[in-house]
């Protein structure tokens, strides 16, 4: 009989916590109460203690650090609820978890019992890790940025059409959720930044064969995002605007670095 993977009783724990969560506050939204914030941020918090400890024996390996394609899903889909979690003792983003814990339950389980991809392991030098780190905590960042904006989207289309529903009317009011976006935005905007000069500095080559197309990606996407920004500081863009072009900076990042990740892993296998 083979032995359990270490990683297997953590992964379960932390996606039947994010379930149990989620069901609590989509539960009470959907009445339109507000979300009780102590008890979905206290499972939140054990949830992702859970994920990590599992995602401690699914990274690291005797070969190096392991980022193949599912893994590197699951520690973002990690390091955003911890995000969340943090800005949820100053801010009011609880409504955030009700989108963003399901994300978690899904790459737990899916790291866990998924194949792995064909990716080389990484050695463990300082500069590549603070990289990693750098580029996970923008990733992690612009994903709440994107939640946010949908949110937002949500919250515009129904406050227009006069017809809120009960998850509606337990969200701030429209401009904090806006200054909220731009929050994100700004702090996602600031860690790429210092990721693709991470990558400048530590990596030998960023245009070689196997970057150089999530290399473009990401540097169009710091573009899109930068253009937003002076366009909410200079033209005070908002509203659909600003939801389309947080879409679209998303979309190219996460093409740079989920996209190039799945053709190479799983249809190139190299």
């Amino acid at each position: 009989m083979l032995p359990l993977p270490p990683s297997l009783y953590p992964s379960l724990i932390a996606a039947l916590l994010y379930a149990v969560a989620t069901l609590i506050q989509g539960l009470r939204l959907s009445r339109g109460a507000r979300a009780d914030k102590r008890l979905i941020c206290a499972l939140g918090v054990v949830a992702v203690i859970a994920h990590s400890v599992a995602l401690g024996s699914q990274l690291l390996t005797s070969h190096g650090l392991n980022l193949d394609f599912i893994t590197a899903a699951s520690l973002i889909a990690a390091a955003v609820i911890a995000l969340t979690l943090l800005a949820c003792a100053s801010l009011p983003v609880e409504t955030l978890l009700v989108l963003i814990y399901p994300l978690g339950l899904v790459t737990a389980m899916v790291a866990q019992f998924a194949p792995p991809g064909t990716v080389p392991r990484i050695d463990e030098e300082p500069g590549i890790l603070s990289h990693i780190l750098l580029s996970i905590l923008a990733y992690g960042l612009f994903t709440m940025a994107v939640v946010q904006a949908l949110l937002l989207l949500v919250q515009n289309h129904q406050l227009k059409h006069k017809h809120p529903t009960g998850l509606i009317r337990a969200f701030p009011p429209l401009q904090t959720m806006e200054s909220l976006l731009f929050g994100f935005l700004w702090a996602g905007w600031i860690f790429l930044s210092a990721s693709l000069l991470s990558g400048w500095l530590f990596l030998e080559n960023m245009f070689a064969q196997h970057l150089v197309h999530k290399t473009l990606l990401s540097c169009l996407a710091w573009v899109v995002f930068a253009v937003l920004l002076w366009g909410r500081h200079r033209l005070g863009w908002r509203g659909h605007k600003a939801i389309r072009w947080t879409l679209a900076g998303f979309c190219l990042l996460m093409l740079a670095y989920f996209g190039s990740k799945l053709v190479r892993e799983y249809i190139l296998h190299i």
